[in-house]
């Protein structure tokens, strides 16, 4: 029992920044499918087809509609995390080289520990400060000099982007109240995809014809990028700091990069190979024992959201 105290506690602080690393990681490996499987012609339609069938899938599982304030809060979330930031990804796709928009997203921790500051009073430790400039100089090697036309409004979009899902993802902790992270991605995705859904055919007109290696490609992106993805992403919102999931984050780029060199016959740059180093390091940094917990949490990692909710039941906050 001596031993097994410590090895649990390990295991549990180990656990969530692994489960949070599967969001950017799925979203990191759309870039190669979209970029390689899917048709590039139609990003409203792109967008909503990502989006909504992960929604109704996980909402088919979840089993559970929105209730009270949830009905509101899930329309502000799924704005901001689903329908507005992917729209606003796709402009920044469009409009600027795909160095500048990883170099402009390589501010997004900075971004998420400022938004949690402000909303959650969640004060940066030196580590999330530390690791946060580490990680994004990491990205800044692995895509390069930021060269290429700098359209001002590609620059708008990649910052508003980034801005509000930032917002967006600390609202989704701020806001926790003991309901399934499943089913309250599940909510958001659905609102984000029908707003995608009637955007595009307002703009795009109908959809897309799809091949069949069209379909499989969208059903990896919904279903893995998207719907697994979020989950886990929020997960780790919800059992670790804001600030370093957002340092977790910068997976993403790490993961494009890795996928072309893996599959897509692309070569490692040395740049790129520190750059990778120094982003997982800076995972490792702000993750290291003390460096992710707030002054007075509880080391509450392993108790699942309905746990906690009947072990506060004396307070009688959640409903």
């Amino acid at each position: 029992m001596e031993t097994s105290s410590p090895a649990r506690r390990a295991l549990a602080r180990v656990r969530w920044p692994l489960v949070a690393a599967v969001g950017p990681v799925a979203f990191g490996s759309t870039y190669f499918v979209t970029h390689h499987f899917l048709p590039g012609d139609a990003p409203l339609w792109g967008s909503a087809l990502r989006a909504l069938p992960a929604g109704v899938v996980l909402l088919l599982v979840a089993r559970r509609l929105p209730r009270g304030s949830w009905w509101w809060r899930s329309v502000v979330l799924g704005t901001l995390n689903m329908g507005i930031f992917f729209c606003l990804v796709y402009v920044a796709a469009q409009l600027l080289p795909s160095s500048v928009a990883a170099s402009l997203m390589s501010l997004s921790p900075l971004a998420i520990a400022g938004a949690a500051w402000l909303l959650l009073r969640e004060r940066p430790t030196p580590r999330v400060v530390v690791g946060a400039a580490v990680g994004g100089a990491g990205v800044l090697l692995i895509v390069g000099t930021a060269t290429g036309a700098l359209d001002g409004w590609g620059i708008a979009a990649s910052v508003a982007s980034m801005a509000l899902s930032s917002v967006g993802a600390v609202l989704t902790k701020r806001w926790q109240d003991g309901t399934p992270v499943l089913t309250v991605t599940a909510w958001q995705l659905v609102v984000g995809g029908v707003e995608l859904l009637v955007a595009a055919a307002l703009v795009e007109g109908a959809p897309p014809a799809l091949s069949g290696t069209e379909v499989l490609a969208f059903a990896y992106v919904s279903l893995v990028a998207t719907a697994l993805g979020f989950v886990c992403w929020f997960s780790g919102f919800r059992h670790l700091p804001a600030g370093a999931v957002g340092v977790i984050g910068l997976l993403n780029p790490v993961t494009g990069v890795t996928l072309g060199v893996a599959v897509g016959g692309e070569v490692l740059t040395g740049s790129q190979a520190l750059g990778i180093a120094l982003v997982l390091a800076s995972i490792v940094l702000v993750n290291l024992p003390g460096g992710t917990r707030r002054r007075g949490e509880q080391p509450d990692l392993e108790v699942e959201p309905a746990q906690r909710v009947a072990a506060s039941s004396s307070s009688s906050t959640c409903t």
